[in-house]
């Protein structure tokens, strides 16, 4: 079994993953990491941002652990001589008018229920307070939310911190202006496509999916369909699959999602919009989604902002390993 390395020399207690230790949660590794921790601190390390995969932040504690993995924790009262990864590196960009952060797999987004609580506007409020902290900042950072990813979709966000922040950015959505760009690796070999469907929220058989594609329309769409636009351009391809670059012009619910599932090129680790599926699955950790860039106005100054994210040590790996078994 490998030994967690404690030494002066290390930044901060870390391990890799053996193949002992493969599958493991990772709250059942931090543990190991640091003996004597109870199930409730491990949980509440991750949730807090001091636990990262490969130098990514990860609050998910009930991830499976994969052989080689890095796992690097900064625990309480570490000292100077032990910065491990902070929540604080979830922060792109702050001012007073925004913050964009980066989002890790795993978490929701906002609160859906009263209940939930490790959310990434819950991380992102105790990283701008940490932050402003020694700038006299406010101790209850507002932030409102503007745009929503999925849990399992990773990739870079932005909260307003203000009313007439939060209002300007809905505008520019609804205008479209918004650049917001995804990479995702589909099942199958795919090729370069538009996608303009109207969404609706069961398409027959309970799932959300395009108007008159699972069953062909007989009326007109419900009031309540909603156009989606998908641009899905060809980036790489794989071993059974295509590393694909979705530009999106609507941001529906689950829209990349559903408009690839039609077309016969679900993500790989999809779980929902699958069932129609016929080909081989090829096995993900979660959907191998990730967004890639956001590009906004700023909405005091009026000067353009783009922030690009690069995909995680998950989406990487999957990546890596259809690389190589193409080139075999």
């Amino acid at each position: 079994m490998t030994k967690p390395d404690t030494s002066k020399a290390a930044s901060a207690p870390s391990i890799t993953v053996s193949g002992e230790q493969a599958g493991l949660t990772l709250a059942a590794l931090v543990r190991e990491l640091v003996p004597g921790t109870s199930w409730s601190k491990a949980r509440d390390l991750c949730r807090t941002g001091r636990v990262a995969v490969d130098g990514e932040i990860a609050v998910d504690s009930a991830r499976r652990m994969v052989e080689g993995e890095r796992v690097q924790i900064r625990t309480e009262g570490g000292g100077a001589e032990q910065r491990g990864p902070t929540v604080t590196s979830l922060v792109l960009h702050l001012d007073a008018d925004v913050v964009v952060v980066h989002k890790p797999a795993g978490i929701l987004t906002v609160p859906f229920e009263r209940t939930d609580r490790d959310t990434l506007l819950a991380l992102t409020r105790v990283a701008v307070r940490r932050i402003e902290a020694g700038r006299g900042g406010p101790q209850g950072p507002t932030l409102r939310a503007v745009q929503r990813l999925d849990k399992e979709t990773s990739g870079v966000v932005v909260f307003a911190r203000t009313i007439t922040a939060q209002r300007n950015l809905q505008e520019q959505l609804a205008a479209r202006t918004v650049t917001r760009r995804y990479l995702a690796i589909v099942h199958g070999k795919t090729e370069d496509a538009v996608y303009d469907t109207l969404l609706v929220s069961d398409r027959g058989d309970g799932l959300r999916g395009s108007w008159g594609v699972f069953r062909q329309a007989r009326t007109e769409a419900p009031e309540t369909a909603r156009q989606a636009i998908t641009r899905v351009r060809v980036e790489k391809g794989l071993a059974g699959a295509t590393l694909v670059g979705c530009e999106l012009e609507t941001g529906r619910q689950h829209q990349i999602r559903i408009h690839l599932a039609e077309a016969d090129h679900p993500l790989l680790g999809e779980n929902v919009y699958i069932r129609d599926y016929q080909g081989p699955v090829i096995p993900a950790p979660r959907p191998m989604l990730h967004a890639s860039v956001l590009g906004f106005v700023h909405p005091r100054t009026g000067k353009g902002l783009r922030f690009e994210d690069p995909p995680p040590a998950d989406f990487n790996a999957v990546l890596e390993r259809l690389q190589t078994r193409r080139r075999r």
